[in-house]
C-alpha cells in the first residue's frame, strides 16, 4: 500500500500503475480510488502511469473530523503531487473529484497539468441559488443527508440501484456486482467524512476557478444523468472554460465510468494521446 502523511497529519492511500505519461484521477461521492480501476488498466496498459488516491475521509484514507471541503481536498492533492514531483499530467476529475480538479486549479494553477478532463463533474455549481436557477434545490441535498443519518448502508444500496447508473429507467439491466461494489466502497468512507462532503460537492461554487483553466479541457457528460444534470453542469462548464471540448453521450447516466466504460476509456485514452 502507498500512503502519503499531509502537512496535517492526514494519511492519503493511492495507488500508482504503469510507467509513462503521467495521468491523475480523482473520484467522486462516497467512493475511492476503486471507481476508476477500468480507465486506469486500460491507460496504464496502454503506455501511461496513471495515479489515483482515496480523498481524505474516503476509502483507505484518514479520517479527520473537520477540514472535509474542497479547499482541503485541493490542497491535499497538491502536496500528493509536490510528493510524487509528477509534471505534464493529464488529470481527470469524476463527478466531486471533478469539483476537486477545478479548486486544485483554481488554487494552485497548471504549472503541474498538462491537459485537463471533467467527467460528469458538479462544477460549476450544483445546488439552486438566484444566480444559478437550474441547479437543484437544496432539499435535493438534505435528503441525501436525512438518509445518511438515518442508515447509510441501505442508502448506499438505494443509490446505485437507481438512479447513479440509470437503473430505475425502463429497459436497463442492473449489475448486483457494480452495485455491490458501489455499496462497498461507500461503507470504507467515514460517516462524518462523506456526511460533511455533501455540502462540499453541492454548495461549492467553482465558477472563478473554471475561468483559470488554461489547458485543454475535456467534458464528458451523459444527457440523462439524474445525479448531475448536464444543463446545470457540463453544459455551463463548457461556457466558462475557454475552448473546452463538450462530449455529450446519448441516453447515458451518471456512472458513465463502468455503464459506457469502453466508449470512456477509448476517449480517454484518445485525450491523454492527443
Amino acid at each position: 500500500m502507498a500512503i502519503f502523511t499531509t502537512k496535517e497529519n492526514v494519511e492519503l492511500y493511492y495507488k500508482d500503475w504503469g510507467k509513462g505519461p503521467v495521468v491523475v484521477f480523482c473520484h467522486g461521492w462516497p467512493l475511492n480510488a476503486d471507481s476508476w480501476e477500468s480507465q486506469m488498466y486500460h491507460l496504464a496498459d496502454n503506455g501511461f502511469r496513471c495515479i489515483a488516491h482515496d480523498r481524505r475521509g474516503h476509502g483507505r484514507s484518514s479520517q479527520p473530523w473537520d477540514g472535509n471541503d474542497m479547499d482541503h481536498y485541493a490542497d491535499d492533492l497538491a502536496q500528493l503531487l509536490n510528493h510524487l514531483d509528477v509534471k505534464d499530467i493529464v488529470i481527470f476529475g469524476f463527478s466531486t473529484g471533478g469539483g476537486e480538479v477545478a479548486r486544485y486549479i483554481g488554487r494552485h494553477g497548471t504549472k503541474r497539468v498538462k491537459k485537463a478532463g471533467l467527467i460528469s463533474a458538479v462544477p460549476p455549481l450544483m445546488v439552486k441559488t438566484d444566480a444559478n436557477p437550474g441547479g437543484l434545490p437544496v432539499s435535493v441535498f438534505d435528503g441525501i443527508r436525512a438518509g445518511l443519518i438515518a442508515n447509510r448502508s441501505q442508502l448506499f444500496l438505494d443509490i446505485p440501484s437507481g438512479p447513479f447508473f440509470g437503473y430505475n429507467r425502463p429497459g436497463a439491466k442492473p449489475s448486483q456486482g457494480v452495485i455491490n461494489a458501489w455499496w462497498m466502497q461507500g461503507m470504507m468512507g467515514g460517516h462524518k467524512n462523506t456526511h460533511d462532503s455533501i455540502k462540499a460537492f453541492s454548495e461549492t461554487d467553482f465558477t472563478e476557478d473554471l475561468k483559470k483553466f488554461d489547458v485543454p479541457t475535456i467534458i464528458i457528460h451523459g444527457d440523462d444523468d439524474q445525479i448531475v444534470p448536464i444543463d446545470a453542469a457540463a453544459r455551463s462548464s463548457a461556457k466558462l472554460i475557454k475552448d473546452a471540448k463538450l462530449v455529450v453521450y446519448p441516453g447515458a447516466p451518471h456512472g458513465i465510468t463502468d455503464t459506457h466504460k469502453d466508449q470512456l476509456n477509448a476517449d480517454l485514452l484518445a485525450f491523454a494521446k492527443s
